[in-house]
C-alpha cells in the first residue's frame, strides 16, 4: 500500500530507515527496528535522540490522515493542521487535508529526507502521516532526531487496524508485515499452516505477486483477500484462493490479509533451529543441521546483535541467526566468489534477503566492517592473521564461537583457551546406514568447538582469576 499506515511516498526510504526484517517475533511488527548503522552517530547514552539537544516546546504537530480524509480527525488534529505555518506531506496527504492547510505546504522530495522539517525547528510544523505515524511511519524516523516533548501526535487508525475491523480479526494474532519497498521474500518466514497475516505492498501488482510467491511455496490454496482504499469512499473488499487469483482491476493503495492453508508437501520454514541441509545450495562446505543447531545455542542470539559469520561457506549459520529475530543484522565472510554468490541465493530463498555478504577473504575483508557483537568463524580460524583480528573486532563483551574440523584448527583453539578461558565442547555425531542388510552406526567427523566471551574493559578474561589471584600461596 503505497501510502498507507505512515508509510509516506517514501515508502522505499522506510525500507532503507526500517527494515528490517520480519523471526521469532519475526512475526508482530517485526520489521520496526532500525538495524545497527543507520541511526545518525552522537551520544546514544543520552535519553533524548540523536541529533538534538534543548528542548524547544512542542513546534511539530504529526497528524495520521486517513482516506475519508479531513472528516475523519479530531477537532485537534484539524487545529495543528489550520494553525501550521509549514505542512508537510505526501501529494496525496495534502490533498485529503484540503483546506484545513493553510499554512505553506511542501511536498516530500525524492528522494526523500527529512531536512527540511528538521531545519523549521522552533517554528510551526506539520506533518501529515497515513494512518498511525508510528506504525512503519514518518513518526517513527522523526522520533530519532526529534524529542517526544517536542512533538504532539494525532494518529489516526492503521492500515492494518482497518483491514482487522473488516475482517473481524483479533489484531493481536495476526503477523504483522510490510512488503513496501522490500523484497517478497521476506514474506517466506511467515508462511506457517494456519497463520493469518496482514501485508502491506507497494503497489497495484502487490497482490497477484503475494498470490504467485506462496503459490510456488505450495500454499496455493490459502485464502487472499484484497482490500482496497480502506477507510475511503472507494474502498473495496474482495478475495480469492491465492492459486486461482485472477483480478486485475486492483487499486494501487491495497492491503492483502491472508489465511495460510500449506499443502502438504509445502517447504514451511521450522521455527527452531537446525534447517535441513537441503533447504540449502551448497557444495558440501555447509555446518551440518545438528551441529548448526548446537552451535546457533552457542552465539546465543540476543536483540539488536550483529553477527560476523566468518568463512561462511553456504551462510547457513548468517542465514539462521537472521530467521531468530527481525531486529538481528548479519554479515557473511566468503573468500570464494561462487560460494559468496551461493550465499546471496540462499538468503533470498530462505526469507532474509538483507543478509550483507562481503566477498573476500579474511582477513583483509575485515577491514572497515561495522564491529560485531557476535562472531561465528567457521572456516579460516587457523590462517595466519584471522583469529587474531577477529578477536580484536569483537565488542567487549561480546561472544565468539569457533568450531573445527582439522587438527591445525583445534590447536588454534586449545591455545585460545589456555590463554584466555572460555568453554571448550566436543561434539560427536553417528548416523545410522545399512550395513549388508541390516543398520549400522557411521560417525562423522568430531567437532571441537571454544565458546568465549570476550571481558568488559576492566574485568578479567572468562575462566581466568584477575591478576595477582589464585594459583599461589
Amino acid at each position: 500500500m503505497a501510502e498507507t499506515a505512515g508509510v509516506e511516498t517514501e515508502g522505499s526510504v522506510m525500507a532503507d530507515i526500517l527494515p528490517t526484517a520480519p523471526v521469532s517475533d519475526r512475526r508482530r511488527e517485526g520489521f520496526a527496528q532500525a538495524p545497527r548503522g543507520l541511526i545518525p552517530t552522537g551520544d546514544e547514552s543520552s535519553s533524548s535522540p540523536v541529533g538534538i539537544s534543548a528542548p524547544a516546546g512542542r513546534w511539530l504537530s504529526i497528524v495520521g490522515i486517513g482516506e475519508d480524509g479531513a472528516d475523519g480527525l479530531c477537532p485537534a488534529a484539524r487545529a495543528a493542521i489550520a494553525s501550521a505555518e509549514i505542512v508537510f506531506g505526501g501529494a496525496r496527504h495534502l490533498a485529503l487535508a484540503g483546506d484545513l492547510v493553510t499554512g505553506e505546504a511542501q511536498v516530500w522530495p525524492s528522494p526523500f529526507s527529512l531536512a527540511g522539517v528538521l531545519a523549521a525547528r522552533g517554528r510551526n510544523v506539520c506533518v501529515l502521516a497515513s494512518g498511525d505515524p508510528f506504525l512503519y511511519g514518518v513518526g517513527a524516523s522523526l522520533a530519532r532526531h526529534v524529542p517526544a516533548d517536542e512533538m504532539s501526535a494525532f494518529p489516526a487508525p492503521s492500515a492494518f487496524a482497518l483491514a482487522a475491523a473488516r475482517l473481524g480479526w483479533a489484531l493481536q494474532e495476526a503477523d504483522l508485515v510490510s512488503l513496501h519497498g522490500r523484497p517478497l521474500a521476506r514474506l517466506r518466514p511467515f508462511l506457517q499452516d494456519g497463520a493469518r497475516l496482514i501485508l502491506l505492498t507497494s503497489d497495484e501488482d502487490g497482490p497477484r505477486q503475494v498470490a504467485d510467491f506462496i503459490t510456488a511455496l505450495g500454499c496455493g490454496a490459502s485464502r487472499l483477500v484484497v482490500l482496497e482504499a480502506l477507510g475511503g469512499p472507494s474502498e473495496r473488499v474482495r478475495e480469492a484462493r491465492a492459486d486461482a487469483f485472477a483480478f486485475t482491476d486492483v487499486a494501487a493503495l491495497n492491503v492483502v490479509a491472508l489465511e495460510v492453508v500449506a499443502g502438504a508437501d509445502a517447504p514451511l520454514l521450522p521455527l527452531a533451529s537446525g534447517l535441513p541441509d537441503d533447504l540449502f545450495e551448497h557444495d558440501g562446505q555447509i555446518t551440518k543441521r545438528e551441529v548448526r543447531a548446537l552451535t546457533l545455542s552457542s552465539l546465543a542470539p540476543r536483540r539488536g546483535e550483529l553477527l560476523w559469520d566468518i568463512g561462511a561457506g553456504a551462510g547457513s549459520i548468517a542465514i539462521e541467526w537472521l530467521l531468530a529475530h527481525p531486529s538481528l543484522s548479519a554479515i557473511a565472510i566468503e573468500g570464494h566468489a561462487d560460494r559468496a554468490a551461493r550465499i546471496a541465493r540462499n538468503a533470498g530463498r530462505l526469507g532474509v534477503p538483507h543478509l550483507k555478504v562481503v566477498e573476500g577473504a579474511a582477513p583483509g575483508a575485515l577491514a572497515g566492517l561495522p564491529p560485531p557483537d557476535v562472531i561465528f568463524l567457521g572456516g579460516g580460524a587457523s590462517e595466519p592473521g584471522v583469529f587474531e583480528m577477529a578477536l580484536a573486532a569483537l565488542k567487549p563483551g561480546g561472544r565468539l564461537v569457533a568450531n573445527a574440523v582439522t587438527l591445525e584448527t583445534e590447536a588454534v583453539l586449545l591455545s585460545a583457551h589456555a590463554r584466555l578461558g572460555g568453554d571448550l565442547v566436543r561434539i560427536a555425531l553417528a548416523r545410522s546406514v545399512p550395513v549388508k542388510g541390516m543398520t549400522g552406526w557411521r560417525p562423522a567427523m568430531p567437532v571441537t568447538q571454544w565458546r568465549y566471551g570476550k571481558p568488559l574493559e576492566g574485568k578479567p578474561p572468562e575462566g581466568k582469576p584477575p591478576e595477582g589471584e589464585g594459583g599461589g600461596t
